[in-house]
């Protein structure tokens, strides 16, 4: 979800400071992914069977729904849990599932993708060098979230949702990739408006959730939008053995961004998942299965 930055004062914003949409806005979602194809290409080659995220294997019948819907169901828990510990003022357990959360994200991708580089650098293809820099990567994580302020944390959540995404979307299967990608941009519509989602972002603003997501320029978006952006480029990338449907999809989302990016100076606060989704996933599978 994308939205402009609370106003620090309560009096009614000028027409002049209203959200306005430039280029220089889809800087964070071009980073992001650009920094995700840098961690497939160390995934790419790699032989060994990616660990499993969805819980349904591909091959039963209706697997694809089966595994959107579970990364729905978990998505929506997840958000209705936040925003009833936010009502109760309760920041405290928040920031302690934030830390656990963000911590076992990076440490598992420290332990992925050091794991990759250690097929092309034999000097950290052991366990016991591996593990000691997966954990020093980590704390450096913790610390630009938690400890070292705004741009340091901003470039964090980026790289991470760039990370994490690629990770998703070698792990997961196309057509599960396909099937997560558009029910959590159904969800995403839903949760903003009617949901949870809208409701933390009404009364607490998205900045309650540090960590969760990133503030840049006037706009305040979601980890989630950026881990999934990324997780749609990955699904082409490991899917499709042409570049094309890659670029494709990476123009799909450019194209989604912007047309959210204008709907948000209308509304003031706009699903980032389907627009970018849709134009993504269109072009992207167009590209890969006609080209």
């Amino acid at each position: 979800m994308t939205q402009p930055q609370p106003q620090q004062e309560k009096t009614p914003p000028k027409a002049e400071d209203k959200f306005k949409f430039e280029l220089i806005y889809l800087l964070p979602i071009l980073a992001s992914m650009l920094f995700g194809l840098a961690c497939s290409l160390l995934l790419l080659p790699q032989q060994s069977q990616a660990i499993p995220v969805t819980p349904i294997p591909e091959d039963t019948p209706g697997a694809p729904i089966g595994n959107a819907l579970y990364f729905v169901v978990l998505l929506a828990i997840s958000a209705t849990v936040f925003y009833i510990l936010l009502k109760r003022r309760s920041k405290r357990i928040i920031k302690t599932l934030i830390v656990v959360a963000l911590t076992t994200a990076s440490l598992l991708l420290s332990l992925v993708y050091l794991s990759a580089l250690a097929a092309y650098v034999p000097l950290i293809a052991d366990w016991i060098i591996i593990i000691p820099l997966a954990i020093v990567f980590t704390v450096l994580f913790n610390l630009a979230i938690f400890r070292f302020g705004s741009i340091p944390r901003n470039i964090a959540v980026i790289l991470i949702g760039g990370a994490l995404g690629i990770f998703f979307g070698y792990s997961i299967p196309l057509w599960s990739a396909v099937m997560i990608l558009s029910f959590l941009s159904v969800y995403d519509i839903v949760a903003v408006y009617k949901g949870p989602v809208g409701k933390i972002a009404q009364s607490s603003g998205l900045d309650q959730l540090q960590g969760l997501s990133f503030a840049f320029k006037d706009i305040q978006m979601g980890l989630g939008d950026l881990v999934f952006y990324s997780m749609l480029t990955g699904a082409m990338i490991f899917s499709f053995s042409s570049i094309l449907p890659v670029i494709a999809s990476i123009v799909g989302v450019i194209i989604g961004s912007i047309i959210t990016f204008y709907m948000l100076e209308k509304r003031g606060i706009f699903p980032g998942l389907p627009f970018p989704i849709l134009f993504g996933l269109a072009l992207g599978l167009a590209t890969g299965f006609l080209v």
